[in-house]
């Protein structure tokens, strides 16, 4: 059976597609932790937590965000937003602005600290994904860039199912 059979009828994946994909996301979060680690013992001095940093970056790729596109592109609670924009305000690294074709609704942009403090963390990242490259095998390191555009594909796909609100993430649990 191949990795792109389905089951009769169903749509869903197949049982070993289904393996392969579990397998696959347990290591994409086991990365995303180990990363987030690394991220702190190598910049122990950063202050910003990871939801802070994450809605910071998704500023700089958004600029003039309002609260509840922000809440809905990185799944947050409204509330959660506010309270982490209102910090991030009072350290100056977020603008509120009023929206100039609905005076009441409010706009946010990244400040230069915001814009830096992104840079920062992604600099830091970067730092700490060469290095724990440079330990691998070259074999691993060869699959590990090979599979950059796919790992960015498959990411692109996952942001267009979850903007479509599509049933199938719903029902992929």
């Amino acid at each position: 059976m191949s990795e792109t059979t389905r089951t009769a009828g169903s749509g869903q994946p197949a049982r070993d597609d289904r393996a392969h994909s579990d397998g696959l996301a347990d290591g994409i979060a086991r990365l995303r932790r180990a990363l987030r680690r690394g991220a702190r013992v190598a910049d122990p001095g950063n202050p910003l937590a990871v939801a802070q940093l994450e809605l910071l970056s998704a500023l700089t790729e958004h600029p003039g965000a309002r609260p509840g596109q922000l809440a809905r592109l990185l799944n947050m609670r409204p509330n959660t937003v506010t309270t982490i924009v209102n910090t991030l305000a009072a350290q100056g690294m977020v603008i509120r602005a009023a929206a100039d074709a609905d005076r009441r609704a409010v706009e946010l942009t990244a400040t230069d600290t915001g814009h830096q403090a992104v840079h920062a963390w992604q600099a830091t990242n970067a730092a700490v994904l060469h290095l724990a490259l440079s330990t691998l095998p070259a074999p691993q390191r060869r699959a590990l860039a090979a599979a950059a555009p796919a790992l960015n594909a498959l990411a692109q796909a996952v942001d267009r199912l979850a903007d479509a609100q599509a049933p199938p993430l719903r029902e992929a649990l």
